[in-house]
């Protein structure tokens, strides 16, 4: 019995026999074309029938599953039919290469541009372009894709990856668990899964060899890990495990539909933190109450070219259409640092997450801001849309910004165009300058949002990428925690509401800790909106205040994190 580790991407506990999932080869050898007009045509057919078969697969996993996770799928149909991309692929045909090269070499280059992010989001975009590139090169090379359609009841799929092209055909009632070699919570393979409510285990180094075809394995996507040719005792264990699980997430459908409040009735706001507008249907469907946090980086990546104020505009309002009245916190482009996008023009830097960046780069690029900050004021016609300012260091920043939406609305109001000139603009507070100076930065900020994540980096100068300091990365940290605590005094001193968009928001053992501080608001990934809404229904004021005294009289990350997980509900 061998118990195998890695990201525990999609809860609950699936028990069945192995099937290994190969991926089909799609080895080519590159040639030196010389029609390249017909090679260009062969790329364009590859990609039509590449897109006619993406749309086939969303239609079944729109009914299977629904909309935002068929949205997945046709968002590659979208990317590959970029103008950009297409356009290089072809000026390389028109260089000589052959269709299979250029698709190559593209995708490749957007697959690294995406994982050189530090952000997982971004990251996992790496494998979106991928799976593309491999459906292409499966037209061009006639080569089948790998169907997992037919499968027999009780198996537990083991694959290097699990793109979302394979997950269409995926039936839940016959896979119960889903291993890969790749992957992370963020990744659409996982968000599929989630959906699915199969049971995944993902970057679990070496399975598909440690794994036999045909063996026992359970698979605890909830606490990420495989256990390998469990004995009786063992898949005892694993069956009540199994069906207290199922007891648990039963017991959350009692909090769909009902407000977020605490034990004794303090009321707070539960939003989603989305990238898309399929992770804003999410959010819908998961219950939550707004949207947090909206990355709008993402419009910029996915595509060779900087999004148009209409193309904006559009992907704004459907997120405020979507949310119906909601609140939708939309962040204003936060480029640089892990995130380079090369069609911005941002030089090569020493330091980049210390660099020209985020709002830094917006102020200076007014061509680029003004684009965005008009699209974002048209779509504050359509609900409650509010703007979020991300890695601001100082109150002056916030006014330039102010200063640029007043004159952007008064030219809307000059051509007679609605948007909301009263749009509420709040400061993300994740740089040490900003939560030093939260009291002034309060007077003139319509809200908060710590995002704890960044935060944390940089409150404690570590990079979180980096295997030998990553030991130090710890919101559990009197700095942190201090620093939090502080942050939010401030804004509930100054009568503007506070919340939180980092991953600490849905800490089950720091979210204790954030109602007796006063958090008014807290962002978290769909899938953990009603978790979240149940944890912070057991806690009192009284009993958080108590603890909080403890836990902040700590040293060490490690003693608070001791305190915190004594007392977990």
């Amino acid at each position: 019995m061998a118990a195998l580790e890695g990201v525990a991407a999609a809860p609950g506990l699936g028990i069945g026999s192995v099937m290994i999932i190969t991926d089909p080869s799609l080895d080519y050898t590159p040639r030196t074309v010389e029609d390249a007009p017909a090679e260009k045509e062969r790329l364009r057919r590859a990609i039509d029938a590449f897109s006619e078969l993406t749309r086939e697969k969303a239609a079944v996993v729109r009914e299977r599953v629904g909309d935002a996770e068929a949205a997945i799928l046709e968002g590659h149909i979208l990317m590959i039919a970029d103008p950009y991309m297409v356009a290089e692929m072809e000026g390389l045909i028109d260089a000589g290469q052959c269709a299979e090269a250029a698709l190559d070499q593209i995708c490749e280059m957007f697959a690294t541009m995406f994982e050189a992010a530090d952000d997982d989001l971004t990251r996992q975009r790496a494998a979106d372009v991928r799976d593309i590139k491999s459906g292409v090169l499966c037209q061009l090379l006639g080569v089948r894709e790998v169907d997992v359609s037919c499968v027999p009841q009780g198996t537990v799929l083991v694959t290097h990856d699990l793109v979302p092209s394979m997950t269409a055909g995926l039936d839940r009632e016959n896979v119960v668990g889903i291993v890969t070699e790749t992957g992370g919570m963020t990744s659409h393979s996982a968000i599929l899964a989630r959906a699915l409510e199969i049971p995944a285990v993902l970057a679990v180094p070496g399975a598909v060899d440690l794994l036999a075809e045909g063996a026992t394995v359970v698979v605890d996507g909830t606490e990420g890990v495989v256990l390998a040719d469990p004995d009786e005792g063992a898949l005892s264990q694993a069956r009540a495990r199994r069906e207290q699980y199922l007891r648990k997430k039963e017991a959350l459908q009692r909090f769909v539909g009902k407000k977020t409040v605490t034990a004794d009735g303090c009321q707070v706001e539960l939003f989603g933190n989305i990238g898309s507008l399929e992770d804003a249907r999410a959010v819908v469907a998961n219950d939550g109450e707004g949207v947090g946090l909206f990355r709008t980086e993402f419009l910029f990546m996915d595509g060779g070219a900087m999004p148009t104020e209409e193309e904006q505009f559009r992907a704004y309002q459907q997120a405020a259409l979507i949310m119906k009245g909601r609140p939708v916190i939309i962040r204003t482009l936060d480029i640089g640092g892990d995130k380079d996008i090369p069609y911005l023009g941002l030089e090569k830097e020493e330091n980049p997450f210390l660099g020209f960046r985020a709002i830094r780069y917006c102020l200076a690029r007014e061509d680029v801001f003004r684009t965005q900050l008009r699209a974002l004021l048209r779509a504050s016609a359509y609900g409650d849309v509010r703007i979020m300012v991300p890695l601001v260091t100082g109150v002056e920043e916030l006014r330039q910004v102010r200063a640029l939406i007043r004159r952007y609305a008064e030219e809307f109001d000059r051509e007679g165009v609605a948007c909301n000139k009263d749009v509420p603009v709040g400061v993300m507070i994740e740089t040490p300058a900003a939560a030093l100076t939260a009291d002034i930065l309060a007077r003139e900020a319509d809200f908060f949002s710590i995002g704890t994540n960044d935060l944390t980096g940089y409150t404690m100068a570590v990079d979180r990428g980096n295997d030998r300091v990553r030991y130090l990365y710890s919101t559990f940290h009197p700095a942190v925690l201090r620093s939090i605590r502080s942050v939010i005094a401030a804004g509930l001193a100054a009568g503007i509401p506070v919340g939180m968009c980092g991953e600490a928001a849905a800490d089950p053992l720091l979210v204790p800790l954030w109602i007796s501080f006063g958090l008014t608001e807290y962002s978290v990934s769909p899938a953990s909106i009603l978790a979240t809404r149940a944890t912070i229904a057991k806690w009192s004021a009284s009993d958080t205040d108590k603890l909080a005294g403890k836990v902040m009289a700590a040293s060490t990350p490690s003693e608070a994190y001791d305190l915190l997980k004594a007392v977990a509900r």
